[in-house]
């Protein structure tokens, strides 16, 4: 089973958009994956009640919330016919939470707007990763991905840089398209809609999907020798409310 955590404290980076769109990916495929929002604002979980039945099933776990009929690792626990957990993080994520949040992580994904707001966030998201929850770089789970972005713009050139001198892998660049704004009203994601209308946003989520799959391979020698982890998602006691 392999554990994808989208992360990064600046709100409105595009964390919503790429972890319902993995979750919609891994389900057309034929997984059961499950997605848990662990964001209050709870945008991916609107997103799981728009879907219809007829569409590839979603374990969606509302993280945010407390159920008080069952405990938190019950609640928490993930189905056995999941091969994937996709975690929608909040905004405002404080640092100290980070060890805990990621250390069961197997993929960390940094989403990051072309803006100078962001660009500083994202700054901070990446220094906090490496010095505070110890993620080191040689474990090659942290992957940058720059979102909304617009190619033939200054800006997007200054990103690019940027991200150069972290010494953090940019996966890929998702353009800014309509075709999230659909796909989010919808329920849906990218591959669950007509192919000729996505063409050009699956092209730049392949890149991507093809670093989970490398990780996911070399993590299937580990698991035949036995090393195992063990069938929950760790999350830190709480989160503040976003604004």
């Amino acid at each position: 089973m392999q554990r994808i955590l989208v992360l990064n404290p600046k709100g409105g980076s595009g964390k919503t958009t790429i972890a319902t769109n993995l979750a919609s990916y891994f389900a057309s495929t034929g997984d059961r994956p499950m997605l848990l929002d662990n964001d209050p604002q709870g945008s991916s979980t609107r997103w799981l009640k728009k879907r219809k039945s007829e569409q590839a099933f979603i374990h969606g776990v509302s993280a945010f919330e407390r159920n008080t009929r069952m405990t938190r690792a019950f609640q928490l626990r993930v189905p056995a016919d999941a091969n994937h957990v996709i975690v929608d993080t909040p905004a405002a994520v404080p640092g100290q939470d980070l060890p805990e949040l990621t250390k069961n992580a197997d993929a960390i994904i940094v989403p990051v707007l072309p803006s100078d707001i962001d660009i500083h966030a994202c700054s901070r998201c990446i220094a906090d990763l490496l010095l505070i929850a110890k993620v080191r770089r040689d474990e090659h789970r942290i992957g940058v991905v720059a979102n909304r972005v617009r190619k033939n713009t200054v800006i997007y050139q200054s990103l690019l840089k940027f991200l150069e001198t972290l010494r953090i892998p940019v996966i890929t660049s998702i353009r800014d398209s309509q075709n999230y704004v659909r796909a989010s009203e919808l329920g849906v994601g990218v591959y669950e809609m007509k192919r000729y209308l996505v063409e050009a946003d699956l092209e730049e989520w392949e890149p991507l999907l093809a670093w989970l799959r490398a990780k996911e391979s070399a993590a299937r020698p580990a698991a035949a020798a036995g090393v195992v982890a063990a069938p929950t998602v760790t999350l830190p006691p709480a989160f503040p409310e976003t604004a």
